[in-house]
């Protein structure tokens, strides 16, 4: 039997942008809880952000988040005894929950530095096309353009 739906939680725009992806950005980054600490991180970085660019922050981070956001992904399918990576569109939620998942693991693999500072590098460095977030998208569209003889296997 199929385990019910789950329900998802509404979140609300966060306070000083007005935006959804910075509150969901600002839940990515928050460790143990202390969202005050991962507010200023995030807020800290759209600050150095706009020092940088001379433009909005938030301009910045869509531009970011357009650039990292994978169309297709794998996924592991076994049929007849054998594993396939079949690849597959990826569903509107999770390509927002890549994408930022992608950003912030790019970020805390920088070494030396204030995580404002490193997640604003990341962001500016998606926004340019560069950097290991975008680099994680394109690994994933090679696998899945690699994989398309097996996309008849898709469910």
């Amino acid at each position: 039997m199929r385990r019910p739906v789950k329900k998802k939680t509404h979140l609300e725009a966060d306070i000083k942008y007005s935006n959804l992806l910075v509150a969901k950005l600002t839940n990515y980054i928050m460790r143990s809880g202390n969202k005050a600490a991962a507010m200023k991180i995030v807020y800290g970085a759209f600050d150095i952000l706009e020092k940088k660019t001379n433009k909005p922050a938030l301009e910045v981070f869509e531009k970011a988040m357009e650039n990292v956001t994978p169309q297709m992904e794998l996924r592991s399918r076994r049929v007849g005894g054998a594993n396939y990576q079949v690849p597959i569109e990826v569903r509107p939620e999770r390509k927002i929950a890549l994408a930022l998942r992608w950003i912030i693991i790019a970020a805390r693999a920088q070494k030396g530095k204030p995580m404002r500072e490193k997640l604003a590098e990341e962001l500016l460095n998606a926004a340019n096309n560069t950097g290991n977030a975008v680099k994680k998208k394109m690994d994933v569209h090679r696998m899945a353009e690699a994989n398309k003889a097996f996309a008849h296997f898709a469910w």
